[in-house]
């Protein structure tokens, strides 16, 4: 195993992350969950300098577009990226996107590619993913009430979602529904289907107040409500649904966790410098203290093994596929998302109350980020699924 960028990828890893602290971290003190719109002229900017560099969807590939990147190769980028609330999106690689462009690369047919793809990976467009109801356990996927009801001319949608990230704005929605309530394997009973959020009966009933106030666009959260809604478009097969969600999910971990470390890596340079900046009297550094040293040396190990961890993760997904590489999955999930809530709070700690402003990004990311917890399958399931298979091996 070799985790070693080639020299090309670490000379462009070390120009994007120049390009990122010159070009989009500058536009951080404007970012507003609640007016993202206004951000946007300024972001489109952004986005057409990166086209032009030839640095578009990174993780897509050639003929769509993107950099055409492996797996672990984008791992190291998306690291870098993440040093910024804003950057991924700023390279069309921002989740739910990222997901949904690659599951419709792989399964979508030729009309849903140019109808949906096509312009997603252009960056026209914005899509959703609508999986999690707010009557059923997220964690428990095979369980949830939305049902689709097959018509002469397409399929009937009733349900009701939430946590349907950046469906404010989103052009269409992957929606999970179950059409074969009564078929004896319940990972088999739901199917995916996409929707255009301009169907009659797709009503957005809400923004989430997460953490604060409600966010709009892209940094939106949506509780939506499926009223009848006729959705004539399959991704896959009936029955598939629960097996493209995981399929999704896999790969899409290994970009929250490399975003994650990105994260910390930027907590980490403002955490380093304000210790040694900040005096608490003539002579005497915040970072003399040997609790505030402490808290720098066990980031740092932290973050290092999190990322050797992922990027293994990463490449045994690009070598064997994301059914070889599941107990690693999940062992990212749980250990990068505690790691990040560490990293970050010891960075507001460090800064005090100028942490718990919006002058640094650190209380956006640490209200913003303590979903990471929780999204994508609770820690707590995680470790109990990969507790489970351990504990096979010792029976």
């Amino acid at each position: 195993m070799n985790f070693e960028p080639a020299p090309s990828l670490t000379a462009l890893c070390a120009e994007i992350r120049e390009f990122v602290r010159h070009h989009v971290q500058p536009l951080e003190p404007e970012l507003d969950e609640t007016r993202f719109r206004q951000l946007l002229p300024a972001l489109e900017n952004v986005r057409r300098e990166v086209r032009a560099r030839g640095w578009w969807a990174p993780a897509l590939p050639r003929e769509l577009g993107g950099m055409g990147l492996s797996l672990l190769e984008f791992a190291h980028l998306s690291e870098e990226l993440g040093r910024s609330p804003l950057g991924h999106f700023c390279f069309n690689c921002q989740a739910p996107d990222i997901g949904t462009m690659e599951l419709l690369s792989s399964h979508a047919d030729a009309d849903q590619r140019a109808r949906y793809l096509e312009p997603l990976a252009r960056g026209e467009i914005r899509s959703c993913f609508c999986m999690t109801e707010p009557d059923y356990p997220g964690s428990n996927p095979v369980w949830m009430g939305t049902r689709a009801v097959e018509e002469s001319d397409g399929w009937d949608l009733t349900g009701r979602k939430w946590f349907a990230t950046g469906a404010d704005g989103a052009t269409f929605a992957l929606v999970m529904a179950v059409t074969d309530p009564e078929h004896e394997h319940a990972h088999e009973r739901a199917s995916l289907f996409l929707l255009p959020t301009a169907s009659e009966g797709f009503r957005l009933v809400r923004n989430l107040p997460v953490m604060g106030p409600p966010g709009e666009d892209w940094t939106s959260h949506a509780e939506v409500a499926l009223e009848g809604c006729r959705a004539e478009s399959m991704l896959g097969r009936r029955g598939e649904g629960f097996k493209l969600a995981q399929e999704r999910l896999g790969p899409g971990r290994i970009h929250h966790t490399m975003r994650w470390i990105g994260i910390a890596e930027r907590a980490f340079e403002l955490m380093a410098g304000r210790a040694l900046e900040r005096r608490l009297a003539p002579g005497q550094r915040l970072a003399d203290k040997e609790t505030v040293q402490a808290w720098l040396a066990e980031s740092r190990a932290e973050i290092e093994s999190c990322r050797l961890l992922v990027l293994r993760t990463a490449w045994r997904i690009d070598q064997k596929g994301a059914s070889a590489a599941r107990d690693d999955i999940s062992l990212i999930k749980f250990h990068t998302a505690a790691m990040l809530q560490r990293v970050l709070d010891r960075a507001v700690q460090i800064h005090g109350g100028l942490g718990l402003l919006d002058d640094t990004p650190l209380a956006f990311w640490y209200r913003n980020e303590r979903a990471a917890r929780i999204y994508d399958g609770a820690d707590e399931v995680h470790k109990t699924a990969v507790a489970r298979r351990l504990l096979k091996g010792y029976r």
